[in-house]
């Protein structure tokens, strides 16, 4: 029994020798390979994830420091047990229990905030007191600190705001500005200057004037077409939102003075306080004139007629729920129709009635 066993068991060990020998030459040959390309790498060292420095570290651990400083060609044996050492240590971390009060809200600080932009007569108090009707009970030191970090000053040196001031007066304010546009004539590029006024509720455009000089007697004019009785732009407006531009000559502004408008200046270097002027010139030379190359001064006019009445009557405006400003009601049914104005350039789609 003994003989027949033997030739199986020397084979078996044969095997195992071979399969050990071939594992050897297996893991020589891996070795040798990442030494090589470690090598050719020749950048910066390899940025590991945390799961990848996890599963090297877990399997490092059962290897040993010895096994590691022979077949770790990536990082050091060191480096795999500090990984370890730093897995134990976040098994046993728990996360603390916050001390002290718990911050404010955001939502209630960015209310405390909107409440005083609003209303740049409200106090501490009067806050206070909208918080607690609202259901949010908040101290006044506590408002009174949200403040400051937001660089709002105190009620009364608080200055009221150009939202309020629009709001309280929206049906009486109309707003006005310059643009130019560059002319073609036979002596080359010329630079006219377009005036235009928009109001501020219904934004109704309308142009004041165009010219290449807009001087003094220029303006004078302008203000006298504008508050002309019966047809006159500003006759039922009494305040004009214009920036510190000098073409708004001392007379200009003393005939709208004297006709009842107040002029109301823009800060220095600030366009988004006249916000609805700037729009439309961003609208008109967008939609128009930045498209076309204009010859003469007729040509111009025609376009920045073409474009108000278009901008008037038949274009929609998001300010206004979509809506055209001097429309009419659109008809939901019948056949549909293209109007064109300027070539093209324009186009306003409507049913046939």
């Amino acid at each position: 029994m003994n003989a027949a066993i033997q030739p199986l068991r020397l084979l078996l060990i044969s095997v195992a020798g071979w399969m050990t020998r071939h594992q050897q030459d297996v893991l020589e040959y891996l070795f040798e390979e990442n030494r090589v390309l470690k090598q050719q790498r020749g950048g910066p060292r390899l940025r590991l994830n945390d799961d990848q420095r996890r599963r090297l570290a877990a399997k490092g651990k059962r290897l040993g420091r010895q096994a590691l400083h022979r077949v770790a060609t990536i990082v050091t044996p060191d480096t795999i047990m500090r990984w370890h050492r730093r897995l134990i240590a976040a098994k046993w971390t728990f996360a603390r229990p916050r001390v002290g009060r718990p911050g404010l809200m955001r939502k209630i600080k960015s209310l405390i905030v909107r409440m005083a932009t609003d209303n740049s007569n409200w106090g501490y108090c009067r806050i206070q007191g909208e918080l607690k009707g609202l259901g949010q009970r908040v101290a006044s030191s506590t408002i009174a600190s949200v403040l400051k970090e937001n660089g709002i000053k105190p009620a009364p040196d608080r200055p009221s705001s150009w939202r309020t001031f629009l709001r309280t007066h929206w049906d009486q304010i109309a707003a006005t500005d310059f643009f130019s546009a560059e002319v073609w004539t036979p002596r080359g590029l010329k630079t006219y200057y377009v005036l235009f006024l928009i109001d501020l509720k219904s934004r109704r455009a309308h142009i004041a004037g165009i010219t290449t000089s807009p001087d003094g007697a220029f303006m004078a004019q302008v203000a006298r077409n504008l508050t002309a009785l019966g047809d006159g732009f500003l006759t039922s407006h009494r305040f004009l939102i214009c920036d510190r531009d000098t073409k708004f000559s001392r007379d200009f502004k003393r005939i709208l003075d004297d006709s009842g408008v107040h002029s109301v200046l823009t800060p220095p270097r600030s366009p988004n306080c006249n916000a609805y002027a700037e729009r439309f010139v961003l609208s008109i030379k967008s939609e128009c004139l930045n498209r076309m190359m204009i010859f003469g001064e007729a040509a111009l006019r025609r376009a920045v007629r073409a474009y108000v009445d278009h901008y008037n009557r038949e274009r929609p405006h998001q300010g206004v729920n979509n809506e055209v400003i001097e429309g009419s009601s659109r008809s939901s049914s019948g056949a549909i129709h293209c109007h064109e104005h300027l070539g093209g350039l324009l186009k306003h789609y409507e049913r046939a009635a």
